[in-house]
């Protein structure tokens, strides 16, 4: 039997957890401030187009760290594998969650976190206002993959695996 309701203020939690049934991969997002080098957990990330290559992905406004990813002239976006959960539970609590990984800067001075399935090296292109949150859509400078662990699922507010089938 299927359950049905209207979005609204009395419906939030039922709302993300619709949300929740679509699974997506695990990010870390990474940018340098006047502060140093941070970085933030994030599910909310999408390919846009490959002429030009651009992605999105989606700062929570409530989140402390929102204002310096928007204001950050640029960013690097992390697919995270299933051996690098201790990382992304890491920045999913502080910024500066650095020395638990291998990392370095970037030619401009973007942390960039090693052993990840695939890296995206990006310019912003456009800040658009949505809701509670900001989508920010970014032209990919440079792309790095790696062989390995699987990237990291997300799906119903866990972890898991993708098992072909």
């Amino acid at each position: 039997m299927a359950d049905s309701f209207l979005p609204g203020p009395d419906s939030t939690r039922l709302l993300r957890e619709a949300f929740g049934r679509f699974a997506t991969g695990v990010t870390v997002v990474t940018a340098s401030t006047d502060r140093g080098p941070i970085g933030i957990t994030a599910n909310s990330f999408t390919s846009v187009s490959l002429d030009p290559p651009l992605l999105l992905w989606c700062p929570a406004k409530s989140s402390r760290r929102h204002d310096a990813f928007v204001g950050a002239p640029r960013f690097a976006l992390h697919v995270m594998s299933t051996k690098q959960d201790q990382i992304t539970w890491a920045f999913a609590n502080s910024a500066e969650a650095f020395d638990l990984c291998d990392w370095a800067p970037s030619a401009q001075g973007v942390p960039l976190i090693a052993g990840c399935p695939a890296r995206f090296e990006c310019t912003i292109r456009d800040r658009i206002d949505a809701g509670d949150h900001t989508v920010i859509i970014a032209h990919v400078t440079r792309v790095t993959t790696e062989d390995g662990p699987a990237a990291r699922i997300f799906l119903g507010g866990d972890y898991g695996g993708f098992t072909p089938g």
